[in-house]
């Protein structure tokens, strides 16, 4: 292992866990929402209580913890700031290093599920990874940034660094969310380093017309527009005053919950409830990541650093695997992404999953990621 490494075990001490199930008994609630659509005022007061009370007598922590261990924790310094990661090789010799990346209100939970057989695929056919899921900065375990400056551009540039200390010089990259947008970066700035890259998210340059589109893509267009209209609050709070939400987001864990929960549940393919399609104990385990680690303004602040910052002349000229699925929250016609993305390999658009695919439908979110990075191996 290279000296900059160095294996990681986070240990949350009993003390916390045990003033985290304090401040859920002593919670306070408001009255119940006003409305006969549940989620249509955000989480709906039954919801919560339900999730407050497993949380605090059911929800085990130290599995999470475990599990993390299992696949492997490591951090390193890149411009002054700790970078935590999970990595996990391949035992295929053939295997390519592939480096995940979550967004918000996700973390490396959102991988922990799917790493196993990316690495160590049953399917003998199916190309296999060595796996690196880092921890945004200002996230996880990752360090705080102190100052400003951290904003998309930057982290992609830690993330060649940090794959080049791994001995991965060149590799495939994947995200959605800040993710998608951080592996666009990748792409477009780093075509020496960068084999291909596979996206939930493919933003095209702005002002691009509408004449041309099919009827799905012009729903497409309209409901990305729409939702960036009306129901973005969270982004216009988190990228203009992130410290002042952030002192609810560090103080009170049923104030987090609801935050984040709200994007779950809005943003997955579900009718009435995230937890139709991702466990309760999942999304615990990204809430109580954002706790433990007093994350929750310094997350906010990636918003503040790159809300609408990606540069509309940057192009992608690898390959690209893209994927957009039907509930998610942004999702772009094929033509616009293509005045972006130059070489797009695979284009896919399922009948299910949403924001969230590798929780939501990890089986199929796997197969597809397999299919697509295998379309930008073979170009």
């Amino acid at each position: 292992m290279p000296s900059d490494v160095h294996p990681f075990e986070a240990r949350a001490s009993d003390a916390d866990l045990a003033d985290l199930r304090a401040r859920l008994a002593a919670a306070r609630l408001p009255e119940a929402e006003t409305v006969r659509g549940r989620w249509d005022q955000g989480v709906p007061l039954a919801d919560l209580a339900d999730v407050v009370a497993y949380w605090r007598t059911g929800y085990d922590w130290r599995s999470f913890e475990a599990r993390l261990d299992e696949i492997g924790q490591f951090r390193t310094t890149v411009e002054g700031l700790d970078i935590h990661f999970l990595h996990r090789r391949s035992p295929r010799a053939e295997a390519t290093p592939l480096i995940l990346t979550h967004g918000w209100p996700g973390s490396v939970a959102e991988f922990v599920d799917v790493v196993d057989e990316l690495a160590d695929p049953a399917d003998g056919d199916a190309p296999a990874f060595h796996v690196v899921v880092p921890s945004l900065p200002g996230f996880g375990y990752s360090g705080k940034p102190a100052t400003t400056g951290w904003g998309t551009e930057k982290i992609a540039a830690a993330w060649v660094v940090l794959m080049h200390r791994l001995g991965y010089d060149r590799f495939a990259a994947h995200g959605g969310d800040w993710g998608g947008n951080i592996t666009t970066v990748l792409g477009g700035r780093f075509p020496a380093h960068v084999l291909g890259i596979h996206s939930t998210f493919a933003a095209g340059p702005p002002g691009l017309p509408m004449d041309g589109l099919t009827p799905v893509e012009r729903r497409w267009a309209e409901e990305t527009r729409h939702f960036w209209r009306h129901r973005a609050a969270y982004a216009k709070q988190q990228a203009t005053r992130p410290q002042t939400i952030g002192y609810s987001l560090v103080d009170s864990p049923v104030g987090l919950l609801a935050w984040i929960l709200d994007k779950f549940a809005e943003w997955s393919d579900t009718e009435a409830s995230p937890f139709e399609t991702i466990s309760r104990d999942r999304i615990l385990d990204d809430v109580t990541l954002y706790w433990l680690t007093r994350s929750g303004a310094s997350a906010a602040r990636i918003y503040y650093e790159s809300h609408n910052s990606l540069d509309p002349q940057l192009r992608v000229d690898v390959p690209a695997a893209i994927t957009m699925y039907p509930r998610d929250i942004e999702k772009t016609p094929r033509a616009w992404a293509q005045e972006r993305y130059r070489n797009i390999v695979r284009w896919n658009a399922p009948a299910r999953g949403g924001h969230f695919p590798s929780l939501e439908v990890p089986g199929y979110f796997v197969k597809d990621l397999q299919k697509g990075l295998a379309a930008v191996l073979h170009t």
